[in-house]
């Protein structure tokens, strides 16, 4: 019989902030063994979970798929003397994670495969994966008996809020993710006070709302204090994706009767949203509204960081963001790295911010949303903070295909990433990939297309492709995928490439 875990289940609130935090400083102790030496043992626990806001993460199909993201951090067990214990809501194809593991460059499949441990929650319900984790006993006790040496071991999840927190106290091994206390320096309308705190420009607006009233007002100030104004930005303060986004017209006429009349013609970044269902929501978590920058030229760029518990900030990646839906504001992708002509003005700008959330305390990844604008060619890039995903996001797990892939590093002073032959790396990267004809398309098969059409990454010729959401492809039609080579050019047309051979392949039978 399994034993019971070591702490009880109805742990008050107290007790557990008092137990996190006796584990952090053993976080720091971690850090700075692993990021400073190799092959040092440890063992990472990896929960995947999207503990997010339900109602806005029903819009996504096939979310709890999205587990699989982070299998790229299978990277982790190149590293011979390293374990990991991944869990998920429902089973991983055995097709899936063999797939993974012969791009472990160096590393027996099998060896690697022997330091992981999979587990399972076997519910398929559109809760998180920490709701459904906590409410097993018995499967936390599995996770600790996947776990070697606790004083050698970290938590990963994919954002933090209290509940990641109570199951890394159940667990008795720190959290590598932003203490729960702090994820109000992520919404939208903390977003807003860090920038101003570190200096950065950002749109004008107002923040901390909360009523349909208070959203009214805030966009009579907005045309006040911007009179030639045509639109605005309203959104929810805990959204991702861009999907908690509104855009709002002004109406010819002036006046607050006619603010309030097109208040109920926002175009919403998903199509079944409804103002009753909007207004609800908003009254829940609060939100912003801000002026919709228009420009002849603009781009959607952002920078991935992270910081240690010594309060170090280190550049990750840079991205522009691919951006569409009907109101033009949905994440559907990335292209790394961003665009040469204001990448540096986007990693200082990041780095910026880093510091300041440093000094709160803030651990681990996050990521900053910028835009830059300008009005010609010969004029000099404008930029304006956007938004901060205190979490992983849509441009952490392309990184890490980019680092699983390749072992390349990222060059500071530049901003490019390095293969360990030196070539330049690039890539372009989506979560949405949906076709109808995808639907019914097996795990087994669309290793059959990626082999039969040789887009699997290649060492030689360090190109290809690289495949995420693979378990949601036959119920929902929906793939994810990583094209990396070594121009821009050469990954657009590896990306259109694939694109046709999937189409091509998919149609036959129909």
């Amino acid at each position: 019989m399994i034993p019971k875990p070591p702490f009880p289940g109805d742990l008050s609130l107290e007790q557990e902030i008092e137990s996190f935090e006796a584990l952090r400083p053993r976080l720091q102790e971690l850090w700075d063994t692993i990021m400073n030496r190799e092959e040092e043992p440890h063992t990472s626990v990896v929960v995947p979970s999207l503990t997010l806001d339900q109602s806005e993460l029903k819009k996504l199909p096939g979310a709890s798929f999205y587990e699989e993201r982070l299998l790229f951090l299978l990277i982790r067990l190149r590293n011979p003397r390293a374990r990991m214990v991944y869990v998920t809501s429902q089973p991983v194809h055995a097709m899936i994670l063999e797939y993974y593991f012969q791009f472990l460059a160096g590393i027996p499949a099998s060896h690697a495969r022997a330091r992981l441990t999979l587990l399972c929650a076997h519910d398929s319900s559109p809760r998180s994966l920490t709701e459904k984790i906590l409410e097993r006993p018995r499967l936390i006790q599995r996770i600790r008996l996947g776990i070697q040496d606790p004083a050698r071991t970290y938590l990963t999840v994919f954002n933090s809020t209290p509940l990641e927190r109570k199951l890394a106290v159940l667990l008795g091994i720190p959290l590598n993710g932003v203490d729960p206390k702090l994820t109000h320096l992520g919404t939208k309308s903390g977003s807003r006070k860090v920038f101003r705190e570190a200096g950065i420009d950002l749109p004008l607006g107002t923040e901390d709302l909360r009523t349909e009233h208070e959203v009214e007002s805030a966009l009579l100030d907005l045309k006040a204090q911007r009179p030639n104004l045509r639109r605005a930005v309203v959104k929810l303060n805990d959204s991702f994706s861009g999907e908690g986004n509104a855009l709002f017209r002004y109406p010819e006429e002036g006046g607050r009767a006619g603010v309030r009349e097109c208040m109920q013609k926002l175009e919403f970044a998903v199509p079944s949203e409804t103002p009753p269902m909007y207004f609800d929501k908003f009254s829940r978590m609060g939100g912003i509204v801000e002026e919709f920058i228009e420009a002849p030229q603009k781009f959607s760029p952002s920078a991935q960081l992270r910081v240690s518990p010594r309060g170090e900030v280190t550049l990750v990646s840079t991205h522009d963001q691919i951006l569409g839906g009907p109101s033009g504001q949905v994440f559907l992708g990335c292209s790394f790295p961003a665009h040469d002509d204001y990448r540096m003005l986007v990693q200082q700008a990041g780095e910026q911010i880093g510091h300041v959330l440093a000094t709160y305390g803030v651990v681990s990844r996050f990521a900053a949303d910028f835009l830059v604008y300008r009005s010609h060619d010969d004029e000099e890039w404008k930029l304006s903070a956007l938004e901060i995903n205190l979490r992983m996001g849509g441009t952490t797990h392309p990184y890490l295909a980019l680092q699983f892939l390749t072992g390349g590093t990222l060059d500071p002073r530049s901003g490019l990433f390095l293969s360990p032959s030196g070539h330049v790396k690039y890539y372009r990267a989506t979560d949405n990939l949906k076709s109808e004809q995808y639907k019914g398309l097996l795990p087994e098969d669309l290793i059959d297309i990626l082999t039969f059409n040789k887009l699997h990454y290649n060492h030689h010729t360090e190109s290809g492709v690289l495949f995420h959401l693979i378990g949601a492809v036959s119920e929902f039609g929906k793939l994810g995928l990583t094209a990396i080579g070594n121009s821009r050019d050469e990954v657009v047309d590896l990306y259109q490439r694939t694109l046709g051979i999937l189409d091509a392949e998919t149609s036959l039978g129909r």
